[in-house]
């Protein structure tokens, strides 16, 4: 319902801290009924959308300075006080906005579909990077570049290399 626009058509129609929620109890539900068990008896579970993603497109709708205090309050909530568990790696893909942007206007076009009430704010995505890069730096993140030093996309057996080298580090 929020993604889809029915509580404002703008990301910040909803306080971060409600918005949370909504995301938090959605994982709490995954975790106890589809792979809670299985991450207890030692799996090895991969998440493109956790905590993290959830701290950045919602620290976004707060002042920069209390970026840092939403974060704490977030991991608390989730990992604290719903016993979600806490990552042992995150790995930021960072994209220029603009480029981000036409990957994404290209995909729509392609497929026939329209972003959600994040994906089409251009601003609110530049906001959203910036807002992860800080919490990769608060938070230890590992930061990987798509974009090469000349600004061009790195291919994605590039990128993957990058994302495996980490992956190892904390795998073994």
């Amino acid at each position: 319902m929020y993604l889809n626009g029915e509580f404002g058509s703008h990301p910040s129609d909803v306080n971060p801290y409600a918005a949370s929620t909504f995301y938090a109890v959605d994982r709490y539900a995954s975790w106890k009924k589809v792979w809670g068990d299985y991450y207890r008896g030692g799996g090895l579970v991969l998440s493109d959308r956790y905590t993290t993603s959830n701290a950045v497109h919602q620290a976004s709708k707060l002042p920069e300075a209390e970026w840092e205090g939403f974060f704490r309050w977030l991991f608390d909530f989730e990992c604290g006080k719903l016993g979600l568990p806490l990552p042992d790696l995150v790995v930021y893909l960072d994209m220029p906005t603009e480029q981000a942007v036409r990957l994404l206007r290209s995909r729509e076009a392609s497929t026939h579909t329209k972003g959600d009430i994040h994906e089409v704010d251009t601003g609110y995505l530049a906001l959203c990077r910036k807002t992860a890069l800080r919490a990769a730096d608060c938070l230890g993140w590992v930061k990987i570049p798509c974009v090469d030093g000349a600004g061009a996309l790195r291919s994605m057996e590039d990128i993957h290399r990058d994302i495996w080298a980490a992956a190892a580090r904390i795998l073994g």
